[in-house]
């Protein structure tokens, strides 16, 4: 079993930043890609980017490439998503996912509890 814990949310103004961190913990013995998903009011939990276990494979969504960048720590057990330029749009509950490298929603095992992320105009 895998336990995701999520930080870094909140509120800002259109073209601020965010950073936020989820940090796996359990039973992580193998190799995984940690991705973050989110999901709007209404909308579908939607793919934002993943990070491969070696860190060298890095992959967006079309709407945030150029704003957001991911990335890992050394100890390759915590993720970050650093979110600049944030548009409204981006308002979202973002999650945390551990499992294949991969965009589709079914290739990630484990999921964080979600933390809020609100543009305001």
């Amino acid at each position: 079993q895998v336990q995701l814990v999520e930080s870094g949310g909140g509120l800002v103004q259109a073209g601020g930043s965010l950073r936020l961190s989820c940090t796996a913990s359990g039973r992580t013995s193998r190799a995984y890609a940690m991705g973050w998903f989110r999901q709007a009011p209404g909308k579908e939990r939607e793919f934002v980017s993943t990070i491969s276990w070696s860190v060298s494979n890095t992959y967006y969504a079309e709407s945030v490439k150029g704003r957001f960048a991911i990335s890992r720590n050394s100890a390759r057990n915590t993720v970050y998503l650093q979110m600049n330029s944030l548009k409204p749009e981006d308002t979202a509950v973002y999650y945390c996912a551990v499992g294949k490298y991969s965009r589709n929603f079914d290739d990630y095992a484990y999921w964080g509890q979600g933390t809020q992320v609100t543009v305001s105009t």
